[in-house]
């Protein structure tokens, strides 16, 4: 089964995320920070991650560079941002992230966006 990883500082946002898609066919684990969010990831057995740009530890864009530098290979990365500039989002699609969605999100679209992710990925 696939494994997915959402990777949020605010344990409200985590668990909305995690009920939208709990009727996915997916594994889904949670990270508080991007230290723990980068340890989890380099274990390479996620598949997906949503991940929050602005975290403690880590930022969401030092984990994506650290990814890059390590483990990128085949885990396709959703931004969580508040930054909705196109200079952000060129930064961060030139650090590694694949997809962008703003804050705040609709729960569906989120649902079925990462629904899209996954059948890409089967």
């Amino acid at each position: 089964m696939n494994k997915l990883l959402i990777a949020d500082d605010e344990e409200i946002l985590r668990m909305l995320i995690e009920d939208t898609l709990e009727d996915l066919d997916i594994e889904i684990d949670t990270a508080v920070d991007g230290n723990e969010a980068y340890q989890k990831l380099a274990s390479g057995e996620y598949k997906f991650v949503i991940l929050d740009y602005m975290m403690p530890g880590l930022s969401g864009r030092e984990v994506l560079e650290q990814l890059n530098q390590d483990i990128k290979d085949d885990l396709q990365i959703l931004m969580l941002t508040a930054k909705t500039q196109k200079e952000d989002q060129e930064a961060l699609k030139a650090a590694g992230a694949d997809h962008f969605m703003a804050k705040p999100f609709s729960p569906v679209e989120l649902s079925d966006f990462v629904e899209t992710m996954i059948k890409g990925h089967s």
